[in-house]
């Protein structure tokens, strides 16, 4: 028996405990139920009398050996990962902040601006960013001089010199994707039309080459500018609250007559302003006359709004840059 012993003893001096693995490696050879002490211990009733004290001696000793071995070997290991990693086995430790994600500010505007739009029984259709030049101008009574159509305003993919139908564009506002509604589908339509837009513009923090539009389009027989204005009422209180300054006043826009903006009162620290939010008007009867809709049976409005402005009213953002600058400190700022 104590040449048994003696062997358990050498397994434990030499054992190589470097990881969690040889850790517990060692803890079920030696120190478990069914490992060689407790068995060893299970073979005390065959050990002659006379030599009972000094086998149970010699166990208890490998016993607390290894013990011994595997505390210390435990510690050593917690020990290294603290050096290395800064964490321990300590669960009741505070974790390190994590980031969720969450929706741009421009997403979360734009889908507030559908919501609305819904409930006042518009549905969504959508269109190319890549125009020709009839549905982004011509069908839209741009006249052939209109300065739109110009270089410094337009993106021109393909800029001929031939009449304008040749030109391809990208996109200057979402309203070519009314006259495709009105040439597929006959009146009554009532839709909104979201989509990024493209103008030739220098970046400042007023302005950029690239951003959102929501353009708006009902069409159907006795429509009003009365039902134009009660709409447009309707989303700025939905939008802005119920106790929203605005007011409406005459504009123009080639493919509306009449024409009016709308415009909010905004609060500053210098007391506030009025800042324009969208341009509207009676569709005009040129452009239902280029989708083949009778313009002395209908009428109809069309309105068109910036999303990155009403985002950055929304939100109190000064400046559209930081809306595409993808910084995670700003975005962070706008949990959805």
């Amino acid at each position: 028996m104590i040449d048994k012993i003696n062997q358990i003893k050498t397994d434990i001096e030499s054992f190589n405990i470097t990881n969690e693995d040889s850790l517990e490696a060692f803890r079920l050879q030696f120190l478990s139920r069914n490992g060689s002490i407790q068995s060893m211990f299970g073979l005390m009733g065959q050990v002659p009398k006379e030599e009972k004290a000094s086998v149970g001696k010699a166990m208890n000793e490998v016993k607390i050996l290894a013990q011994s071995v595997f505390d210390t070997a435990k510690a050593e290991l917690i020990s290294t990962k603290v050096k290395y990693f800064g964490a321990s086995d300590d669960i009741s430790l505070p974790v390190e902040p994590t980031y969720t994600g969450s929706f741009h500010p421009l997403t979360q505007a734009l889908d507030e601006i559908k919501q609305i739009f819904f409930r006042l029984g518009f549905n969504i259709a959508d269109g190319p960013e890549l125009e020709d030049d009839f549905h982004n101008f011509t069908a839209l009574n741009f006249p052939a001089d209109h300065p739109a159509r110009d270089m410094q305003d337009t993106f021109f993919v393909r800029k001929s010199d031939e009449p304008y139908s040749q030109d391809l564009v990208l996109r200057t506002h979402t309203s070519p994707v009314q006259i495709r509604l009105m040439k597929e589908k006959q009146p009554p339509v009532r839709s909104i039309m979201p989509g990024r837009v493209y103008r030739n513009e220098a970046v400042t923090a007023k302005s950029y080459f690239q951003f959102n539009q929501v353009e708006g389009l009902y069409v159907d027989q006795r429509v009003t500018m009365g039902e134009l204005i009660e709409t447009l009422v309707m989303f700025a209180r939905l939008m802005y609250g119920s106790n929203v300054k605005y007011r409406v006043r005459p504009s123009f826009f080639p493919f509306t007559e009449p024409s009016i903006e709308m415009d909010i009162w905004w609060e500053n620290e210098a007391g506030g302003q009025w800042l324009e939010i969208l341009g509207a008007g009676m569709v005009d009867p040129n452009v239902f006359e280029a989708v083949n809709i009778d313009p002395e049976k209908y009428t109809g409005f069309a309105f068109g709004m910036g999303v990155d402005r009403i985002a950055m009213l929304r939100y109190g953002i000064d400046d559209i840059r930081l809306l595409y600058d993808n910084d995670i400190r700003f975005l962070q700022q706008f949990p959805s």
